[in-house]
């Protein structure tokens, strides 16, 4: 079995329905664009003065984040919330991991408390597949961004932003800025941006911060920010992560934002119609000038009303193929 089939069978109920969230590998422009259609859906409820529907009513939604992000925690709440689950917050700084339990006991603790969603964030790459495959299959395990792996809601809530923006993927050009190298989101955007039918995904930065096989994910490479930009419809500028770099691979950030940062300038070597995304914290004046990022082509605050959107939609999803799955399992026992 290939890793996409091995992704797709972990992810995927027999019946094609999404039990986790995972990665982007082995998942279809089908199912994509489901995700998709039901976050569209999903937009108006924030709209709403009650800011509820009761898809997860009585379910227990935890969120194990391993590895801080306020803003993603904080929209995996309220998306939790908006669905009507009952939602827990574990602080692994003082969980009994932190005095010597095993991550396995803590999880399985957890699911004996019938919790029903786990939203896992963690440095590790393939935390997220260890736990779904090994800890707690019977529970739904959604990747809420793990070592330099994936982060596919970040990926999904950006191609959301796309399509409101763009109304198409076909003929579209993305350029994808930065940090490539230690990014779980440029990984996962691009996987989106090919299933879903981009016509070409370029990555531009410089040769330290982009991974050598990076061609091999679909994109095409390219050095220089000017020439990289021309043509563009979509720019997704990337966080510089000096968390995660060992070693000098920046001279420094006022070197980096000379030569990759985006201003008004350098955005006008792009379509005069491109758009300006960021998945977030800016660092202004490193990645991007405030002129670009407060501009009218910027379409950053749409991607974080988005993301609320997103997580409804795969955690409803996902909590609905895990239903059918474990009705389809007791009724085989049955028999």
């Amino acid at each position: 079995m290939t890793t996409e089939e091995s992704a797709r069978a972990l992810q995927l109920t027999p019946d094609g329905q999404l039990r986790h969230f995972l990665t982007l590998d082995g998942l279809d422009q089908s199912l994509l664009t489901q995700i998709l259609d039901t976050a569209d859906s999903f937009i108006e409820v924030g709209e709403r003065r009650i800011k509820k529907v009761p898809l997860l009513r009585g379910r227990t939604v935890v969120n194990l984040f391993f590895e801080s992000s306020t803003r993603t925690r904080s929209t995996f709440e309220l998306a939790a919330k908006r669905l009507s689950a009952d939602v827990l917050n574990l602080d692994i700084s003082t969980s009994a991991t932190s005095k010597g339990e095993s991550l396995s006991d803590t999880l399985l603790n957890l699911e004996a408390m019938a919790s029903d969603m786990f939203v896992v964030r963690h440095s590790r790459s393939g935390a997220p597949h260890f736990i779904a495959e090994s800890v707690t299959p019977g529970v739904a395990i959604i990747n809420a961004g793990d070592g330099r792996h994936a982060h596919p809601t970040q990926a999904m809530l950006d191609m959301l932003t796309i399509r409101q923006h763009k109304q198409r993927f076909d003929g579209l050009k993305v350029a994808i800025v930065g940090d490539i190298l230690h990014s779980r989101v440029a990984r996962s955007q691009i996987r989106a941006l090919n299933t879903l039918g981009a016509e070409e995904v370029r990555v531009i930065g410089p040769s330290t911060l982009l991974p050598r096989d990076v061609e091999s994910l679909g994109c095409r490479v390219e050095y220089d920010l000017k020439a990289g930009l021309k043509d563009i419809d979509v720019i997704i500028m990337l966080r510089l992560q000096r968390e995660r770099m060992e070693g000098a691979l920046l001279p420094s950030e006022r070197e980096f934002y000379k030569v990759y940062g985006l201003n008004t300038d350098k955005l006008a070597y792009a379509k005069p119609d491109a758009i300006v995304m960021h998945p977030g914290p800016i660092n202004r004046g490193v990645e991007i000038e405030s002129a670009v990022a407060d501009g009218p082509q910027s379409v950053i605050l749409n991607q974080v009303t988005n993301g609320i959107a997103i997580r409804m939609a795969v955690m409803s999803m996902a909590m609905s193929g895990q239903l059918a799955q474990r009705a389809a399992t007791e009724a085989e026992a049955r028999v």
